[in-house]
């Protein structure tokens, strides 16, 4: 199967208000502004036949755009998976990492705690207790091709048929090989149809339930 085309998305005056603030509060992340409003888009049309997850965390910028998205929807729950440690790649910076309290903070000042479930956790941990179907699931943990591997094997049995699932990173030339190369080997596939490509997000509905 080819990959799938580029899309470019036209963003509302809300989703661009929301993206100035977040750039005023500088909560930081790595979102391409298409991304940020595709997030927020795909929460806002979730109907509740399960809930939005999020593998991969850091400071709350992605979490936000789904939270958002949500609450202009049908208000469904955001799980955000994360021991909010950092990547192996923050680690190496500082071994302490600790992105947690600046997380809560984040989602305090944007009003969005009350739809916000952290799980501080590993994907791996969170997943072994984990039972409840997804309709969004997002995917944006470490970066290493056996970790991201192992992220979308844990969790795409949870996603519902006609439920949606993202990978982040996974642009050739401007990502890390990891996820590029998951997003080849499975979302590239007859797991998935309507898929699309923004900035580095590889997004796909799942065939099969």
């Amino acid at each position: 199967m080819e990959q799938p085309a580029k899309e470019y998305l036209k963003i509302g005056s809300e989703i661009i208000t929301l993206m100035q603030e977040v750039n005023n509060k500088k909560i930081e992340g790595w979102l391409a502004p298409d991304e940020a409003a595709f997030l927020y888009m795909m929460a806002q049309s979730c109907t509740g036949r399960g809930a939005i997850v999020e593998i991969g965390t850091w400071k709350g910028k992605s979490t936000i755009f789904l939270a958002k998205g949500s609450k202009a929807g049908n208000n469904i729950k955001i799980y955000t998976i994360d021991p909010h440690t950092g990547a192996s790649e923050h680690r190496e910076i500082d071994p302490n990492v600790w992105t947690y309290l600046e997380f809560k903070s984040n989602i305090q000042i944007m009003d969005i705690d009350d739809i916000v479930i952290p799980i501080v956790k590993t994907s791996e941990k969170a997943a072994k207790d984990w039972n409840i179907p997804i309709e969004l699931l997002f995917i944006d943990g470490a970066h290493e091709y056996e970790l991201v591997k192992l992220d979308f094997e844990l969790w795409y049995p949870h996603v519902i048929k006609d439920g949606m699932v993202a990978m982040h990173d996974t642009a050739e030339g401007i990502s890390q090989p990891g996820p590029v190369q998951v997003a080849k080997e499975y979302m590239i596939s007859d797991k998935f149809y309507d898929l699309k490509r923004i900035y580095s997000l590889t997004v796909g509905r799942k065939k099969y339930s």
